[in-house]
């Protein structure tokens, strides 16, 4: 007996074990999908859809109208050619019943809907909001599509629904907003259907695509010989850098634990996943692509994680798709008019339909029938025209919109990163978004936060920590009262080492960015007359004595030990008249002078004033000989060489260098008065309301009274 047991196993077919494999996986689906439940993020115990009212809903959705029984007489007529044709493929998902246990055509089911808000006119807009709004549900088998699809107003309603709950309300938004979008029943990846994550790169992430250099249009320019190089120690190096990259390869290979592996998916391509497909052409669509709907992504329709498609809908037909998905979806034509790869349940012109021209198999039970006469019984709804659909208006109110999340918050895992995302108006400090980057898959050691903020007066809009130098950095929308732009410090203690960034187009000075510690100030400017496009500043210590006293920094200013100025070449001037560079020693009372170059020179011009050695220093005196004055100036003209021009010229730069000392003090004081108002900023965080959102000012207004 063992023996013919044995020989009975090997005896077995390919198509035999594969068919062994797929029940003893059918019989753990319960398990298999009570494991994906818990993997889904959602802190809600199951919900019972039996459990629902459906007294208050409109007759439409509990009858059906004389058209639409037609309609489905014609869809299950359309079936029977479908299975009878195919007999391999799968069962399509045509009339499923609604929440009311009626059968409704999936087309009808589909409610072209335009929202009256502005980013609901954009597809990333709807996507976002369909994804945050409801809650993923897990289908109760994984390799069958449901039995039931409910309205979009009741998914709303109770915002939760699976992948085609989702698919459907969003295929209804962007269709009402005017794309040419479709529902699409196929197959995907365990990650996408499971709404996993934590294998992929957060969006907030990606770096934006490089843009390729464009090449000199000049060909005819000279070209210049390169060095002579060993074509034979080229190729060798080349070899030591492959087999280094691959040894490297070898080693993260080693590295990657199995934990982080991916898990190998018995039930790969059998998956069954609902998605929105969107055609180019309609609201000036470049491409064909794909949107996740569980998370609101922009995915190309040749991405690996779609494994095939069953067949698409919108509002006004049905298409099946009659191609090869060995290899996915990257080779699939979505030219619908092409009726070898799509089969149209409706024809939209007097083409019979390819299901019907083609002859049926011989079988011994079945006769053969002609053409012809399928043509007849298939001729009457061949221009069927498709009824309205059954579901009631789709409306989201301001509040709805404004506030997506029924759980209060939303939480994405990614590869070594977590994103939470919030209301408006749901935290006090204007907080909607905040993602955490982490060192390590696991999620324990965190590297960066940052942190979106929405509707705040002080217009912070986003906020960067690095949490192993603990450096903070604020963003701030054009309008702040100081003109700020970013703001990155430690500590809003004056002198702890700030940089800040203003909107310099708003600014007279063109001050665009500062830095300052406790021994330097550096500013940098754009687009001043005087060509000045750096200033920096080095600072002594304070008097101890007077610091012990304590008397405030105001009494007590840094003294000014240098002051560096650089230019930018103005070219209405000769370039050795020209100043490049300028340095106020203010202690040593040296101011040093380097004018630019042109084109042929090689040494810049320069001109020092010192001090006199054994004269004593008298307020508003200018004294000059030949002692206390060192010129350079190699390509300079004879006028250059006078005393007297070197005189005017000390003169002037003795009273720009007061200037200078004053500005230097403004610069401090505008820092000081920057750090007081954004500490009073942080300390009490004002949110601004629309005037447009009664609803939420009347809140306001009965918080205050």
């Amino acid at each position: 007996m063992e023996a013919l047991e044995e020989t009975e196993e090997v005896e077995l077919t390919p198509e035999d074990v594969i068919s062994l494999n797929i029940s003893d996986f059918l019989d753990d689906l319960e398990t298999d999908a009570a494991v994906e439940k818990a993997s889904v993020p959602s802190d809600e115990p199951d919900f019972d859809w039996s459990s629902i009212d459906t007294s208050h809903l409109p007759s439409s959705y509990k009858t059906n109208s004389q058209k639409e029984k037609e309609l489905l007489q014609f869809a299950d007529h359309f079936l029977q050619q479908y299975t009878h044709l195919c007999p391999d493929r799968k069962p399509l998902f045509v009339h499923p019943v609604n929440e009311c246990g009626v059968q409704k055509f999936v087309s009808t089911t589909v409610r072209p809907t335009l929202l009256p808000y502005p980013d609901l006119y954009y597809w990333s807009g709807c996507a976002s909001f369909v994804c945050d709004y409801l809650i993923m549900e897990p289908l109760k088998c994984p390799i069958t599509p449901p039995s039931s699809l409910y309205s979009p107003t009741t998914i709303l309603k109770y915002q939760r629904g699976n992948c085609f709950d989702f698919t459907v309300l969003l295929c209804s938004l962007l269709i009402g907003a005017g794309y040419d979008a479709y529902c699409v029943h196929g197959y995907a990846t365990l990650e996408m259907c499971s709404l996993d994550q934590t294998q992929e790169l957060c969006p907030r992430l990606r770096k934006p695509p490089e843009v390729p250099e464009e090449e000199d249009p000049n060909k005819y320019r000279i070209k210049y010989p390169l060095e002579p190089q060993s074509k034979f120690e080229l190729e060798q190096k080349a070899k030591e850098e492959e087999t280094k990259s691959a040894q490297e390869e070898e080693r993260e290979e080693e590295a990657v634990t199995e934990v982080e592996k991916p898990r190998r998916d018995p039930l790969r391509g059998l998956r069954v996943h609902a998605w929105v497909l969107v055609l180019a052409g309609k609201r000036k669509v470049p491409e064909t692509f794909f949107i996740n709907p569980f998370t609101g992504n922009h995915h190309s329709t040749m991405d690996e994680c779609f494994l095939g498609i069953e067949s698409i809908w919108n509002h006004r037909n049905y298409w099946v798709n009659m191609q090869d998905c060995r290899k996915g979806c990257k080779d699939l034509s979505f030219d619908l008019s092409d009726s070898i790869c799509w089969e149209i349940m409706f024809s939209e012109s007097n083409e019979p339909s390819q299901l019907l021209t083609e002859s049926p198999k011989k079988d011994k039970d079945d006769t053969v029938s002609d053409p012809s006469d399928a043509l007849e019984q298939w001729g009457p709804y061949m221009s069927f025209e498709m009824p309205l659909s059954w579901v009631a208006r789709i409306k989201v109110s301001y509040r709805e919109y404004e506030n997506p999340f029924s759980q209060g918050k939303k939480v994405i895992l990614y590869d070594k990163a977590k994103q939470e995302k919030w209301a408006a108006y749901a935290n006090g400090d204007g907080l909607v978004e905040r993602l955490t980057v982490y060192a390590d898959s696991d999620r324990t050691e965190e590297v960066e936060v940052k942190e979106w903020f929405k509707h705040r007066e002080d217009l912070l809009y986003m906020r960067e920590v690095n949490t192993q130098t603990q450096l903070i950095t604020d963003h701030f929308s054009p309008g702040h009262p100081l003109l700020l732009k970013a703001h990155s410090y430690t500590s809003l203690e004056p002198e702890t080492g700030h940089t800040v960034e203003f909107y310099h187009t708003a600014r007279v000075d063109g001050l665009w960015k500062r830095f300052e510690n406790a021994t330097e100030m550096t500013e940098y400017f754009v687009g001043r007359e005087d060509f000045l496009h750096m200033r920096h500043i080095e600072f002594g210590e304070r008097d101890k004595k007077i610091e012990k006293a304590g008397i405030t920094a105001d009494a007590n200013p840094r003294p000014i030990v240098q002051i560096k100025e650089c230019f930018h070449r103005n070219p209405e001037k000769p370039a050795d008249e020209d100043i490049e560079e300028r340095i106020f020693m203010v202690i040593d009372d040296i101011i040093q002078l380097t004018y630019h170059l042109e084109l042929h020179d090689t040494i810049a011009s320069k001109v020092v004033f010192c001090r006199v050695i054994g004269r004593e220093k008298r307020e508003d005196e200018i004294f000059l000989s030949r002692e206390n004055s060192v010129k350079y100036q190699p390509w300079s003209s004879e006028k250059h060489k006078n005393m007297l021009h070197l005189y005017d010229l000390l003169w002037e730069l003795r009273a720009e260098q007061k200037e200078l000392k004053q500005q230097v003090r403004d610069s401090e004081a505008e820092m000081l008065n920057i750090l007081t108002v954004r500490e009073d900023e942080e300390a009490n965080i004002k949110l601004s309301v629309s005037m447009y959102n009664t609803a939420k000012r009347g809140q306001q207004h009965e918080a205050t009274v």
